[in-house]
């Protein structure tokens, strides 16, 4: 057994052990493809200072061919090892004008220069629709430095090398590369190009049950191969898609789609008019502005449009002295979601995303943990707020005794220990419990999507 599959092990059996559900490889993968890439610059650092004294790491002179570079890249790509798929796979003549044009990579205050163009390798080219596209694994140099990136480009069907055009690049050990190009008035086109001996599904689109879980739908694809392309309905809003890489039992891949999308220049289906604001708010004193921006980047964040979503704001008050709030929308015949926000109307911080069950939504009381204001630090202070009402709220951690809290006010939970708060009316009837949820790890995905933001299992 190799040394990634003990570790990769160890980990799974250390986040069931502490009650984790989320697979914790993908993000050390990444992690740690990072923190290779680091220590090697770091180790290449030592041989551009000797070599700006000659004028190499600057640029000013040419790195003599006898001297070997020092590489950079954290894993040895994987995509470069199969042939080259898609419809243009057989194309020699396109394929050595993509060799010729392809451009050094200009990054702030350095320019990676193709190393050899002998060595590119190409790893997807085809035509589909009105689009061509050709994804290559390029060898660079910096002075001393050696790297390698996948790169994408893209032009008309039938473009020739020199009207390809640049996109989207990422690490050259990069398993699994996606590119996307939609918008909201035309069909577009969706790519995922992984290893040959992997399954691809992606599905798109997302309802918020009244139950409260999160159903993908309703666009489903699949393929085996390693390879997906294929055209994509045009998009009112940014498209949510979710895609999974699998290798028999094993996950490489879970997410979106790299790439573009483009809004037509007439309304604005998530924009957020003042006067949803103003019924929102109910009465309560608060800055509309504020108020409009956070609302507005909720429904971003959601996936959802301004129409057919009901916004309620809970409650109103002060974290870390400044403006705070939280408030709840609920698309037409779907789950209710919460969200928590401080800071202003151009500088804010979102605290909570959670979804919840229609149902007894209004009465549940609701909390969440706080990180350093201004830093990415866990804290061990939660903020309740309960609904009106309310007469009593009681918050339990662990497996301890129910204590009174204050709502609206800040207590202490330790980052990592589970709790959950409940809430009385009038003659001590309970009106809801709610746990406190933990600590997002990846808000990338829509609310829902993970344990972490939602409170059915």
């Amino acid at each position: 057994m190799n040394t990634e599959t003990v570790l990769k092990d160890a980990l799974a059996d250390e986040a069931d052990a502490l009650g984790a559900l989320d697979n914790p490889w993908p993000g050390f993968e990444r992690r740690e493809r990072k923190h290779r890439r680091n220590r090697r610059l770091r180790v290449a650092g030592v041989a551009a200072v000797l070599a700006a004294a000659i004028g190499v790491q600057a640029g000013v002179l040419p790195l003599p061919a006898f001297v070997p570079g020092i590489a950079v890249a954290g894993f040895d790509p994987v995509l470069g090892d199969d042939p080259v798929r898609g419809s243009l796979a057989g194309d020699k003549a396109f394929l050595d004008g993509m060799r010729r044009e392809i451009k050094d990579i200009e990054d702030p205050g350095e320019t990676w220069r193709v190393a050899d163009r002998k060595k590119i390798k190409f790893v997807f080219a085809s035509d589909f629709g009105d689009q061509r596209l050709v994804l290559a694994l390029v060898p660079l140099r910096f002075g001393f430095l050696e790297d390698r990136a996948l790169v994408w480009y893209s032009g008309d069907a039938g473009a020739a090398p020199e009207a390809m055009m640049e996109g989207s690049r990422e690490d050259g050990g990069t398993v699994v590369s996606t590119y996307s190009n939609r918008s909201s008035d035309r069909r577009g086109v969706l790519a995922v190009v992984a290893p040959t001996d992997t399954h691809i599904s992606m599905r798109e689109g997302v309802r918020y049950t009244p139950e409260g879980r999160l159903e993908w739908g309703p666009e489903r694809a699949d393929a085996d191969g390693g390879l997906m392309i294929g055209s994509m309905s045009a998009t009112p809003i940014p498209p949510t898609t979710r895609i999974v890489v699998t290798r028999g039992a094993d996950v490489l891949y879970e997410g979106g789609a790299g790439g573009g999308w483009s809004g037509n220049t007439g309304t604005n289906p998530q924009e957020v008019p003042s006067s949803l604001i103003t019924q929102a708010l109910a009465g309560r004193e608060f800055d509309h502005e504020t108020m409009r921006r956070w609302v507005e980047s909720a429904i971003q964040d959601a996936r959802l449009t301004t129409e057919g979503t009901t916004v309620r704001v809970r409650w109103v008050g002060t974290v870390n002295g400044q403006p705070s709030a939280m408030f709840t929308l609920q698309p037409r015949g779907g789950g209710v979601l919460a969200y928590a926000f401080h800071g202003a109307a151009d500088s804010y911080r979102q605290d909570l995303r959670l979804l919840l069950p229609a149902q007894g939504a209004a009465e549940r009381p609701i909390a969440w943990r706080m990180r350093a204001e201004g830093k990415d630090d866990r804290t061990d202070q939660v903020v309740v707020t309960a609904p009106d009402a309310a007469t009593r709220v009681t918050l339990t951690v662990g497996g301890g005794a129910p204590v009174n809290v204050t709502p609206g006010a800040t207590t202490t939970v330790p980052p990592y220990a589970e709790a959950h708060v409940t809430a009385y009316g009038e003659n001590g009837v309970e009106l809801g419990t709610t746990p406190v949820p933990p600590f997002e790890t990846d808000s990338g995905g829509p609310p829902g999507d993970t344990p972490r933001t939602r409170v059915v299992g």
